[in-house]
């Protein structure tokens, strides 16, 4: 077996690998065998067939396909494996001679990994990213702390205010119908999400506990339901339940429960001190990879298309 190597553009290759006339021929009685049962031939009894025959009836290559099939892929892999070219793609083959008695030889088209040539990369500068944490920024993680530990309450003294978690009845009517879809009971809902049509969480603040109210609503232009869109609606509502988030104040008190510090104060230091290493630590890697983003501006490379 033998591999020759044709260099093209654009970082193509053409490989043409030729099998020897003993290594084609064990591939075609392989593919005899292989198909000799599905041959009928008169005078002779299914599979019995001898290969001389069945070449004559049906052509010398009546085998030529299968004995390809199997010979390519295992040819194909012996000799990449022995060269020392960077293949980046599939393929593309060609039988160019499949004759008995003579070599098989068949050409692989491949892409190669391309060759970058590095333009001036000694002396590249970019900006260092300044590090610097904010009072707000501590704060921030303080919030978010707080709110994993926030406990929900029941209120029953006051009507609904926007951010209330409350239960909610309700049900949709337009043209004083009943739309499918339009009801729920004891729906979730915290006022201010933004998880309902436009203007209907507003209309709800200043709701009692148990008290029927009507919400009037137009539904979007471009709603989902095309039935809906654009149309003028009216929901009955009745608020079951109001719930509000309480949040723990951010005193010493806090800090011994979700840290390891007895105040606030040592918190927010420790708070500080790992944002500032998260910081940096994105600040190095923005700023290495700026530094290879103008490397790559003054290398050139030229991808095969099957890569892309």
């Amino acid at each position: 077996m033998s591999l020759q190597v044709e260099k093209l553009e654009k970082n193509m290759a053409k490989l043409t690998i030729e099998a020897s006339a003993e290594e084609l021929e064990k591939a075609i009685q392989a593919a005899y065998q292989k198909n000799k049962g599905k041959i009928n031939m008169p005078g002779f009894r299914k599979g019995k067939a001898p290969r001389v025959m069945i070449e004559k009836m049906y052509g010398p290559g009546v085998f030529y396909e299968d004995a390809a099939n199997a010979l390519i892929p295992d040819a194909y892999a012996k000799e990449v494996e022995g060269c020392d070219l960077d293949i980046v793609s599939q393929p593309k083959i060609d039988v160019v001679q499949i004759e008995k008695g003579k070599s098989f030889i068949f050409t692989a088209e491949v892409a190669l990994k391309p060759v970058v040539t590095l333009g001036e990369y000694k002396g590249v500068e970019v900006e260092k990213q300044a590090v610097e944490v904010t009072d707000e920024e501590i704060m921030a993680e303080i919030d978010k702390e707080r709110e994993n530990n926030s406990r929900t309450i029941d209120v029953d003294d006051r009507a609904v205010q926007n951010g209330d978690m409350v239960k909610l009845n309700f049900e949709g009517f337009v043209d004083g119908e009943a739309f499918e879809g339009g009801k729920g009971e004891d729906y979730d809902l915290t006022i201010g999400s933004g998880s309902f049509i436009p203007g209907f969480e507003e209309q709800l603040v200043g709701a009692k506990i148990g008290e029927e109210m009507e919400v009037n609503v137009t539904f979007p232009e471009e709603y989902q339901a095309s039935e809906l869109a654009g149309k003028a609606a009216v929901f009955k509502c009745t608020v079951n339940e109001i719930k509000v988030k309480e949040l723990p104040e951010a005193d010493d008190d806090f800090a011994k429960d979700v840290s390891e510090f007895d105040t606030l104060a040592e918190y927010k230091e420790d708070i500080k001190k790992n944002l500032t290493e998260k910081k940096e630590k994105e600040a190095k890697t923005a700023k290495e990879n700026a530094v290879v983003a103008k490397v790559v501006e003054n290398a050139t490379m030229e991808i095969p298309d099957p890569m892309v």
